[in-house]
């Protein structure tokens, strides 16, 4: 047995929301638009008897080419390329949990010229937001910053011995 309206639309309208972030309204709106369209293929679909066989609804962000508009928007508002569960490289438009230096790399960049191409704070983790709160939450759970603190000053001390 094949899938509800209802499920289509809300897997078809899912598969946009993963390409590009959406609003609550959008969803809902795009959810509403997307079942109606299929309610009124269906209608057509039953009254021409299927004398044509319906194409299968392809959502409008798969077919959306590499480096479409979206990715412009995302570049002119870089910030926003880096979402709750993951981050789109400005380069090529694909998504990762985090952009590492060997994918940099195959654009002929380090993590750090692309922050100073792209405006982004030197500092500023490029992985997405829920990977950058479990590592924080690991390494206070860990106390890592007074581990840090402690190294620094011990090497900053025996840098005094020295001179």
């Amino acid at each position: 047995m094949g899938k509800s309206l209802a499920e289509l639309a809300a897997q078809i309208v899912t598969a946009q929301a993963a390409l590009r972030g959406m609003t609550p309204e959008e969803l809902s709106g795009a959810i509403k638009k997307t079942f109606q369209t299929l309610s009124m293929l269906r209608e057509k679909e039953e009254g021409s008897a299927g004398a044509v066989e319906a194409a299968p609804a392809v959502p409008a962000a798969e077919q959306e080419p590499e480096g479409g508009a979206w990715l412009e928007a995302l570049r002119a508002d870089p910030r926003k390329s880096i979402r709750k569960n993951k981050v789109f490289c400005l380069e090529c438009g694909k998504s990762f949990r985090q952009l590492t230096n060997g994918h940099l790399k195959d654009h002929g960049m380090t993590a750090k010229e692309y922050r100073a191409k792209y405006g982004f704070a030197p500092r500023q983790p490029l992985s997405a937001q829920t990977l950058t709160a479990l590592r924080k939450k690991n390494a206070a759970e860990r106390n890592l910053g007074e581990t840090l603190k402690k190294a620094r000053q011990m090497k900053q001390a025996k840098g005094k011995k020295r001179a």
